[in-house]
């Protein structure tokens, strides 16, 4: 049998996608499990972009599109940065992908060779290392700790960057803490990332609409203009109007790189989906007072979550300015047993156990490069998640 590439050793399945799996065998088998492990609202798209997409199909707007995008959505992306943030992107200073994912990949696959370091905050979104691996680059990690609320320190970013480091990826809102940093706070990474002008920065802002309790969400390109010419901005309809199955992020900066992640690209999947495109331009431009009703109904979630674990002797519950996530510590819970006579040893061996116990799907934050703690995605209705909180709370009582 012909074999296969080496690279595909380095391209690992992620684990939240391997829980979620375990989660739906477990259902399939007749369990009633509560699955808190997957990052998608559970909130329908919106009427009126659904309406779009097939509205479009029925013109005929069905033939191969831009590799890098719709005239018409890119004109969309432009006035939503426009509006929200002031910023002024050409045509030619966006593009247009296969969900957010995909544009970070281009990025990956147009700059990065071999041995180059892509500086990564931990706690971070497991995909940016698993992207890193695949392309040739070296993931090289910066922690982000709790009693800083997991936000990325200026020394500590300074101290991290060499010679080698190509990019810099900051994702606030962040996924799986839920962090955010404010303005000041950008403004003083930004100056240490002035000192470095061979490194690109990543600013993914895909959950930039979901702040809470007043935060205002800022991006670093507005920030520090003197740093455009080096971010990519990433973001997408995804999150902020339920549309991850249309599949429908975008970059935008500066045009050459732009032009590079167009042509790789177009080696890959080419342009993106006609129908999805119209349906994207349709929520951007479209009514935006669902944004803030979904999100003060997050807010409500992650209250309800964040004080239920932190009644559970042995688990302290950050309150996270953003996402849809939480990421709680669960040092007190180790060294120990579970009812069902599991050894807890790491937040693997929780959050394995609680699944098989309780029939509740989490994710180990080993999976996110920091331990000992869970990603709980409060992206799924209340009564789930003060179920699932019961649940956790009735494991952690039978640990001996």
């Amino acid at each position: 049998m012909p074999g296969f590439a080496k690279r595909l050793e380095k391209a690992r399945v992620a684990p939240t996608v391997a829980l979620t799996v375990r989660a739906r065998e477990l259902r399939d088998a007749g369990k009633n499990v509560i699955t808190l492990t997957i990052g998608e609202p559970d909130f329908a798209t919106p009427p009126h972009a659904i309406e779009a997409a097939h509205a479009a199909a029925l013109r005929g707007d069905t033939k191969y599109p831009p590799q890098d995008g719709t005239r018409a959505l890119k004109q969309a992306v432009q006035r939503k940065y426009a509006r929200e943030h002031g910023l002024e992107y050409g045509l030619d200073q966006i593009v247009v992908g296969n969900g957010g994912k995909q544009v970070i990949y281009d990025a990956l696959l147009a700059t990065v060779e071999d041995g180059d370091e892509v500086l990564i905050p931990t706690p971070f979104w497991s995909a940016y290392a698993l992207m890193t691996h695949v392309v040739g680059g070296t993931p090289t990690y910066v922690s982000c700790p709790q009693n800083n609320g997991f936000r990325l320190r200026p020394e500590d970013l300074d101290a991290a960057i060499t010679p080698r480091t190509r990019w810099l990826f900051l994702n606030f809102p962040n996924n799986p803490s839920g962090a955010a940093c404010s303005r000041a706070e950008l403004a003083a990474l930004g100056e240490v990332m002035l000192k470095h002008p061979h490194v690109w920065i990543l600013s993914d802002d895909m959950y930039e609409h979901m702040v809470y309790g007043g935060f205002e969400f800022a991006t670093l390109a507005a920030v520090e203009p003197r740093l455009r010419d080096r971010i990519l901005t990433v973001s997408g309809v995804s999150k902020t109007y339920a549309m991850t199955g249309w599949r429908i992020g975008f970059g935008v900066g500066p045009k050459d790189l732009i032009r590079a992640m167009a042509n790789t690209q177009g080696q890959a999947t080419a342009g993106v989906s006609t129908v999805g495109q119209a349906a994207a331009v349709a929520a951007l431009d479209g009514p935006q007072e669902l944004v803030a009703e979904r999100a003060e109904i997050y807010r409500r979630r992650r209250d309800l979550v964040v004080d239920m674990l932190n009644a559970i002797p042995g688990i302290a519950c950050h309150r996270p300015e953003g996402a849809f996530y939480v990421f709680p510590n669960v040092a007190g819970c180790l060294g120990r047993t579970s009812a069902g006579g599991k050894r807890i040893d790491t937040d693997e061996n929780f959050a394995v156990a609680l699944l098989e116990e309780q029939h509740v799907a989490t994710v180990f934050g080993a999976a996110f490069g920091m331990s000992p703690y869970l990603r709980i995605s409060y992206a799924t209705d209340e009564a789930s998640l003060e179920d699932g909180c019961r649940r956790i709370a009735r494991f952690v009582a039978g640990l001996r």
